[in-house]
């Protein structure tokens, strides 16, 4: 186990700040930071800005230059090896002659499998591993749950009152929280390389699913909308297809598809499971497709779906401060669940207000 000074730890936090900037822009790649010290003065800095621009440790020896040699280098992600968009990072960092270097984490791109290190190490570098390993893990869990389990990290959105519910009887549901929780989850939306709901939630609520907040900065970049939608079912006239940014509508049935493509959708088939789209092979397709985070807006039949077949990961759950009776629908549909025994258990990671209302934040237990 290595050991680090208290400089250490503040080097690589100050990395880690850097590696969060790239939260709306890195997506395909993971965010990453990067910090040179040299003398125990900072003499150069970077992160990754996004996917085709140069890495983190390129624009810090870029911002250091000659005073990088024989600096120590914090990096939040091993350095890469291979050769892709952009040149190996791990290269540069032997050519600019750094002494040692800091990493957080391994990276666990099957690409990379400690080539990095055994680039860097070979050069005669000084490595050590693992500082601030656990926060640099929670940063990255998209892109760590798409190179490690072929399917991107779910994040399921709810908005619901005191006692539950998502909607009155009828289907209505604006608004149920306020105005600050309906800003805070665009910057769920920017984060996220996707958004998910189902073809419900399109009929009733005929959604955009863009971010629309400008200070988010996420450029032209918008999550791809995903919609599961069995029979399609999907009205020509959706707001959501006229936008700009993808569209994909997964399905098991293969009428109205050429109308439907020819709104520039794509539509792809997949198959059952109890009659409806497989989830599990949706989220494998948006892995291939460098999905790393996807952020489900939907109504308690396919967030009941999600949950009881183990797809969610993390519940954000906006909660307001009324009650809305029993004329109304909750959460989740999960009529397979009949016994104690088949509740799922939280462990609940924040807990904050954002205006009037609460936000909970949880990780699903096993």
């Amino acid at each position: 186990m290595s050991e680090f000074s208290a400089n250490d730890c503040e080097h690589m936090a100050h990395a880690l700040r850097l590696a969060e900037r790239g939260r709306y822009t890195a997506h395909p790649n993971p965010m990453v930071g990067c910090v040179l010290v040299c003398n125990g003065e900072v003499v150069g800095e970077g992160w990754h800005k996004a996917a085709g621009e140069a890495h983190a440790e390129i624009n810090a020896l870029h911002a250091a230059g000659d005073k990088a040699s024989g600096a120590t280098a914090y990096v939040t992600l091993e350095p890469c090896s291979h050769h892709g968009k952009t040149p190996p990072c791990a290269e540069a960092l032997i050519e600019a002659g750094v002494a040692e270097v800091v990493i957080g984490l391994e990276d666990p791109n099957s690409e990379v499998d400690g080539d990095g290190l055994t680039a860097l190490t070979g050069a005669g570098i000084q490595i050590r591993i693992g500082l601030m390993q656990g926060e640099i893990e929670k940063l990255l869990s998209g892109f760590i749950s798409r190179v490690t389990r072929s399917r991107p990290f779910v994040r399921l959105k709810v908005a619901s009152s005191l006692d539950g519910c998502i909607a009155m009887s009828s289907g209505e549901s604006q608004w149920i929280t306020g105005a600050e929780a309906r800003s805070d989850v665009q910057r769920l939306r920017a984060r996220s390389g996707a958004i998910m709901t189902g073809i419900g939630t399109v009929l009733a609520d005929d959604p955009s699913f863009t971010v629309r907040d400008a200070s988010l900065d996420v450029g032209e970049r918008q999550p791809m909308r995903v919609v599961l939608d069995n029979d399609l079912r999907m009205p020509l006239s959706a707001e959501m297809l006229v936008l700009p940014g993808k569209t994909i509508v997964y399905c098991i049935s293969d009428k109205k598809q050429q109308a439907l493509r020819d709104t520039g959708v794509e539509v792809v088939m997949v198959g059952q499971n109890d009659g409806q789209v497989d989830p599990a092979e949706v989220l494998g397709d948006l892995a291939r497709r460098e999905v790393n985070d996807v952020l489900v807006e939907a109504g308690p039949t396919l967030a009941g779906n999600l949950m009881s077949n183990g797809f969610v990961d993390e519940l954000v759950i906006y909660q307001s401060p009324h009650i809305m009776g029993s004329e109304t629908m909750g959460m989740f549909d999960t009529p397979s669940w009949t016994e104690l025994a088949d509740r799922k258990t939280l462990d609940i990671i924040d807990v904050r207000r954002v205006g009037s209302d609460t936000r909970i934040t949880a990780r699903i237990g096993t």
